[in-house]
């Protein structure tokens, strides 16, 4: 492994550093040499950080106890970064892609196709499961991949139709790989780590915190060419799912239900608003077939400079 890398994942691990300053020190010592070399003096004056974090980087920085755990992290984990060639090529795309990308199972799922992105209440209707197992069933058992965030609910049902259908799926947690969130999904965890793919942007060691889940999102809603939200209330975090989506080009559908469901009003103002209405299979197997071709040639042309730049 090279030292750019190494040394990426090692800034990548202090919570001294947000996605904005590495982005800062990249543009500035694209290697991360420099860096090391700084006093905490000259990292807060260099890049305008407030002394303390300053001081905090710095012991981060050379702490070889947290060295040691970076290797720990490499012989354990499946470590993605944006100076990898097999680094996700739908993330590429994104307008803030994760800098640095940690994971368990199948590695080989990041760059499948198709990705279909689910995501939904985590109290849904009596109505859900039906509706999803109509929709979705016959995606899983076609070689469609699922991402969603493991969350209860609608995200937990997504993976639970593709494992049972012997599909594939990707969790996106909204913490480290250490600590599974929610606890009821442990065994569901376990089941994905062995069958399928569970990935996180933040250090396996991070507890899940509130404001990660939102960011965590975007991942999400970027793996696939298109987020199907199942159901949601008018003020639901999955709307913010689709926000990020729009943000990224990518495609919206929403399944609309019984109208007297508080959890459809949601999927029922996006369609209003100019989503996607998808009542079966087919309306979402059509929409692939119609894309498909531009999609993929997307991703072909992002690999070809990927190649072309030695990336």
């Amino acid at each position: 492994m090279n030292t750019q890398k190494l040394r990426l994942i090692h800034l990548h691990s202090s919570t001294a550093t947000t996605r904005p300053l590495i982005h800062k020190l990249l543009k500035q010592d694209p290697t991360l040499t420099h860096l090391y070399e700084l006093t905490p003096n000259e990292i807060s004056l260099w890049y305008h950080v407030p002394s303390d974090r300053a001081t905090k980087l710095h012991q981060d920085l050379h702490n070889n106890r947290k060295i040691e755990q970076i290797y720990q992290y490499l012989k354990t984990y499946h470590i993605w970064t944006i100076f990898d060639k097999d680094y996700p090529l739908s993330l590429r795309l994104i307008p803030d892609p994760p800098i640095v990308l940690y994971g368990l199972g199948n590695r080989e799922f990041l760059n499948h196709n198709p990705i279909l992105s689910v995501v939904g209440t985590r109290n849904p209707s009596s109505e859900a499961k039906r509706k999803m197992h109509y929709i979705l069933s016959p995606l899983a058992q076609q070689n469609w991949l699922f991402a969603s965030g493991m969350a209860v609910g609608i995200d937990g049902y997504a993976h639970k139709i593709a494992c049972h259908y012997k599909g594939k799926t990707i969790a996106v947690l909204g913490g480290g790989l250490k600590h599974i969130y929610p606890k009821k999904h442990q065994d569901l965890f376990k089941q994905l780590v062995q069958e399928h793919l569970v990935v996180s942007e933040y250090p396996p060691d991070f507890l899940p915190q509130r404001y990660y889940f939102p960011e965590r999102n975007r991942i999400i809603s970027g793996l696939g060419f298109g987020t199907i939200v199942i159901e949601a209330k008018i003020k639901s975090g999955s709307l913010i799912t689709v926000d990020q989506a729009l943000e990224q080009g990518r495609e919206v559908y929403a399944v609309p239900g019984t109208p007297w469901f508080e959890q459809v009003d949601g999927c029922h103002k996006m369609i209003q608003d100019g989503a996607k209405l998808v009542r079966n299979t087919y309306d979402l197997v059509d929409e692939w077939e119609q894309i498909e071709g531009k999609w993929c040639r997307t991703l072909s042309e992002i690999k070809q400079k990927i190649h072309q730049f030695n990336l």
